[in-house]
């Protein structure tokens, strides 16, 4: 018989595999035991609703509806919904699901998101649910859309993967100012040519899990307009605010 393989303990996303099947887990914040890995007192803590811009999720002032920037220059979509800022522990959570291959993480973090004032509504009045696409290239390097995994969790009937198309890859967008991401990203989404048909005079939902400038949601909403699209919403996990 060939020699026994010790024994290392478990993989160190073991927790999060024990939780998905229901036992016991501690939670991934403050270490409670036993919890899920998003436990009810730190969601409490953590992502407590805060006022929103209605288009673009900004945090505002107690009774102000639109930021000053969608009142200046109003975004495409029509009206946006996020669940919490993107901060810690939501930095942490998410990165686990988008950079460390942990894709168990889409199912708390869009709980997180189902629980935002207002997904609801935006959720139950969309035709279809459109996550934002990778391109293949990126899709290959992570091995999923966490976009995506975010809006089957959300909504399994009406999520619709290939709807829309990322068409061109793009520089990466983190140290360019928001004019700049606008003309990086333009013309890099677009609808599937032979899927026209089902977008025109269609009510969308687009689905991500970051909103930094929008310039990404912006893009993703023009080439779902230029397609006969009639309105459409954004819903998105986290969003960075002013200053950030």
């Amino acid at each position: 018989m060939g020699e026994k393989t010790a024994h290392r303990g478990p993989a160190p996303a073991a927790w999060l595999s024990r939780w998905l099947r229901g036992w016991p887990a501690a939670c991934a914040v403050c270490g409670t035991w036993p919890a899920r890995p998003l436990c009810e007192r730190c969601v409490a803590r953590f992502a407590r609703p805060v006022p929103r811009c209605v288009q673009c999720a900004i945090g505002v002032p107690e009774g102000v509806q639109r930021c000053g920037a969608c009142v200046r220059n109003p975004p495409p979509w029509a009206l946006g919904v996020a669940a919490v800022s993107y901060a810690w522990p939501w930095i942490d959570a998410i990165a686990r699901l988008k950079f460390a291959g942990d894709a168990g993480w889409a199912r708390p973090l869009a709980d997180l998101l189902a629980s935002a004032p207002g997904a609801d509504d935006l959720l139950d009045r969309c035709d279809r649910v459109v996550p934002m696409p990778l391109t293949p290239a990126r899709l290959a390097q992570r091995g999923f859309n966490q976009s995506l995994l975010l809006a089957r969790a959300l909504a399994p009937a009406k999520t619709d993967a290939g709807l829309l198309l990322r068409v061109r890859d793009t520089p990466p967008q983190h140290a360019l100012p928001r004019a700049e991401r606008l003309r990086n990203v333009a013309g890099a989404y677009a609808v599937e040519p032979l899927r026209v048909g089902e977008v025109r005079d269609r009510h969308l939902l687009l689905v991500d899990d970051v909103m930094t400038s929008g310039a990404s949601l912006h893009a993703a909403t023009l080439g779902l307009r230029q397609a006969g699209a009639r309105e459409v919403d954004i819903l998105v996990l986290a969003r960075t605010e002013a200053g950030q």
